[in-house]
């Protein structure tokens, strides 16, 4: 199964991601955790200029590094994990590029389309799990934790809160477009109530049998 877990930032996706993969793990199913940017050996230094504010960069330059980071990702990583039999869970992919750089930075979404279809080859998840949350309670979060951790990687949260609010709106699109695939959750709450709420979803897509 490959899954991807999307949502704007602050949404609590890293910290579902960990404990759906280690709730698998005691499951007994071989899991490989991996994340965009920077999945691969190539990707760390591609994940450092795409996330700090100390790189100034256009919006299609950006958009072909994130798909170049993606292609390396999936060649190294993804698919050799597939092809083990593994479990593949991914913080970010392809709805994400949708999510910030069509709706977000307003490329034409042809163009986004195109630009990740040459990275994946048309390799989508089976499942990806949409964390639904306010864009002003996700970014006030994801700005707390920034600033507690010293974290550089903060160029998405100082963006002004209409840009949020686009990418927000862009996953709920998304969400209606792709229902089949995308299954929308609600990130308010404790991460325990959260987590209930996924594996809810995974039983409900037949995930767990």
């Amino acid at each position: 199964m490959f899954l991807t877990f999307e949502g704007i930032e602050g949404c609590g996706k890293t910290t579902q991601i960990k404990r759906l993969g280690g709730w698998l793990e005691k499951s007994g199913v071989q899991v490989t955790l991996t994340r965009e940017p920077g999945g691969s050996h190539i990707g760390e230094p591609l994940r450092k200029i795409l996330l700090s504010r100390e790189y100034s960069i256009a919006p299609l330059t950006e958009l072909l590094l994130y798909v170049s980071d993606r292609a390396e990702h999936l060649e190294k990583i993804i698919r050799p994990a597939l092809a083990r039999g593994d479990w593949v869970l991914c913080d970010r992919y392809g709805d994400a590029t949708r999510a910030y750089q069509a709706f977000g930075r307003n490329i034409r979404r042809e163009i986004v389309e195109q630009a990740h279809a040459l990275a994946t080859s048309g390799l989508e998840p089976d499942l990806t799990l949409f964390l639904r949350m306010s864009p002003e309670t996700a970014v006030e979060r994801a700005r707390r934790r920034n600033n507690r951790e010293e974290s550089s990687e903060d160029k998405f949260e100082a963006e002004a809160l209409a840009f949020h609010r686009r990418v927000a709106a862009g996953y709920g699109a998304l969400a209606e477009e792709f229902p089949g695939r995308i299954a929308a959750v609600d990130a308010e709450g404790t991460p325990d109530e959260v987590f209930a709420r996924i594996l809810s979803v995974l039983e409900s897509r037949h995930v767990l049998e």
